[in-house]
């Protein structure tokens, strides 16, 4: 008898199995073990993104009433819910774009993850969905620029019990330490939106570098210019991963 591992499992074929069941049944178990597992972390993920977009709401809100009259109308903040697993929030010039992805993950063998005593203990617990949120300009939507760039700013991981974790820009360095203990709440998640909208205002538009801008062409300028269409983005030229304010 042989076991052949797969993700989190291992597998036996032959004729018997030490459990005295067919390879059928186990199989069959595994399958529904790992999708009730998946179905809970997508589930817990949706709650929580359907939060998120409660608080990015309410930080709207509270923006325009701490602005209104001091800067222009167009500055003032907005939010726009564009769907079950989108959202957006305006801010002057910058745009946060919070998608949902609609599957569950599993991470690689290498991630820190797998060193937890928490997953350890039931390696499930690392099936995760996940929240993106992602920088843009404003103006590459306003002006359906659709070679320009976004970033993405932070990423926030939900598992079957509700735990999570946030890796990004100015977010926990601890990073997954605290999997096993933290659990999303409107009060986490306000943490996590303030971070990433103060990071994004902070974020500054850069002048590209000369040579990736030297040259164009003709149809390039008849259709970029006349539309405002010049590729931009805040990096564009510039090694992001390397850059930060």
């Amino acid at each position: 008898m042989k076991a052949v591992s797969f993700g989190c499992f291992s597998y036996f074929y032959g004729k018997s199995n030490p459990m005295g069941k067919s390879n059928n049944e186990k199989h069959y178990e595994q399958l529904v073990v790992k999708s009730n597992v998946k179905q809970q972390a997508y589930t817990n993920t949706l709650s929580s993104f359907n939060l998120l977009k409660e608080v990015l709401k309410e930080l709207a809100d509270e923006f325009r009433e701490a602005l209104d009259g001091k800067v222009a109308e167009e500055i003032l903040p907005e939010f726009h819910e564009k769907g079950l697993f989108e959202a957006e929030f305006r801010l002057a010039g910058d745009l946060l774009v919070f998608s949902m992805h609609s599957n569950v993950f599993v991470f690689n063998r290498e991630h820190p993850l797998w060193k937890l005593d928490y997953i350890k203990k039931d390696p499930l617990n690392g099936y995760c969905g996940v929240i993106h949120i992602y920088n843009f300009l404003s103006d590459s939507f306003k002006y359906n620029r659709l070679q320009d760039l976004g970033y993405l700013i932070a990423r926030i991981f939900i598992n079957q019990e509700n735990h999570f974790f946030v890796e990004g820009k100015r977010q926990s360095g601890e990073l997954v330490k605290d999997f096993g203990i933290d659990e999303v709440t409107k009060k986490v998640l306000r943490q996590i939106l303030e971070t990433a909208i103060q990071y994004a205002v902070e974020f500054d538009l850069l002048v590209p570098p000369y040579d990736q801008v030297k040259i164009a062409s003709v149809e390039q300028m008849k259709v970029e210019i006349s539309h405002s269409k010049i590729r931009t983005g805040k990096r564009v030229g510039f090694k992001f991963n390397s850059d930060d304010v």
